[in-house]
């Protein structure tokens, strides 16, 4: 990931609230988590648990582990598998960003305690690479040993839990972004070699590309100076890029600049002349066209439906 290409995979994400728990649950229980626009994070602390997702056999974790859901998918915890299960909802009617909860779930088994949170986060600013992650990630406790800055900064919001210092909301986002950061930086170097995802971000022609498209996007790129910057022919450039990325060159970019327009569109009053010239099109004219087919809706009615625009 030469130039730090996870940053600039994760940094269009703009997160902006985190909603996180602590849970206190006796067996028998079992928790239906339904899919959410926000990062999913569980730390055990103490006991044991499983997840079940719909595509992957049970997965256990024990003290220590922590399981992240990139994508805020849908899936099931509970102490032990295939146990009757109650919709989160009804746990935890509102998880709005910012607030706090705490959950007891009264049983005659074992105890499990864990911390979780969930980070929220524009849903259309996922970069396809981000998309293209694993459904879920896990860091056994050996792995997280070998991770010290993460395992501390877990430990401490574990540890000052419920807290109604000032600045405790911004705190928390903080912290919970660095553990959401630091889990992906160590997931992705555990995960088998075969995952597209990391063999794009490993490939050295691909990630070069990657990472132009990403950092240099306003550049007129076309797939034959993308390829130049990759230093493969255009044919086998085209090919790897889309074996490996799931889309092509071209779609990729116009992601990456869409991504970059909403975002001006929503937290600045920049004129649309000024934007489209940020994001890569000569003429507002093409911009606004492409947009429009990109998102379903023109720039100007994106700008005023936007609650954020930061206007």
């Amino acid at each position: 990931m030469d130039g730090d290409l996870l940053s600039e995979l994760l940094a269009p994400l703009r997160l902006h609230g985190v909603f996180y728990s602590r849970w206190s649950a006796r067996a028998p229980w079992g928790v239906a988590g339904e899919r959410d626009d926000c990062a999913i994070l569980h730390y055990v602390q103490q006991g044991t648990c499983t997840v079940e997702l719909p595509e992957t056999g049970p997965i256990q974790l024990r003290a220590g582990d922590l399981a992240v859901f990139p994508r805020g998918s849908a899936h099931h915890l509970a102490d032990a598998p295939g146990r009757p299960t109650v919709p989160l909802a009804r746990l935890l009617p509102q998880r709005t960003p910012g607030a706090v909860r705490t959950v007891r779930i009264d049983g005659p088994g074992p105890e499990t305690t864990m911390l979780c949170g969930g980070l929220h986060y524009d849903a259309a600013a996922a970069a396809p690479l981000y998309r293209a992650l694993p459904r879920v990630l896990v860091l056994d406790s050996a792995m997280m040993s070998g991770q010290p800055l993460l395992a501390d900064t877990l430990a401490r919001l574990a540890g000052e839990w419920d807290t109604a210092e000032p600045g405790a909301q911004l705190v928390a986002l903080r912290a919970f972004e660095l553990t959401f950061v630091l889990a992906l930086r160590a997931a992705l170097g555990n995960l088998a070699a075969d995952e597209p995802v990391l063999r794009a971000l490993r490939h050295p022609a691909i990630s070069q590309a990657l990472l132009a498209v990403h950092t240099r996007f306003a550049e007129p790129w076309t797939v034959e100076t993308l390829a130049a910057e990759a230093g493969l022919s255009r044919s086998a450039f085209a090919a790897t890029f889309r074996e490996l990325v799931g889309e092509a060159p071209m779609r990729h970019l116009t992601a990456r600049r869409m991504q970059e327009a909403a975002r001006l569109l929503a937290e600045t009053a920049l004129p649309h002349g000024r934007i489209s010239e940020r994001v890569g099109y000569r003429s507002p004219v093409g911009f606004h066209l492409a947009f429009r087919q990109w998102y379903g809706t023109t720039p100007g009615d994106y700008r005023r439906n936007r609650p954020d625009n930061g206007r």
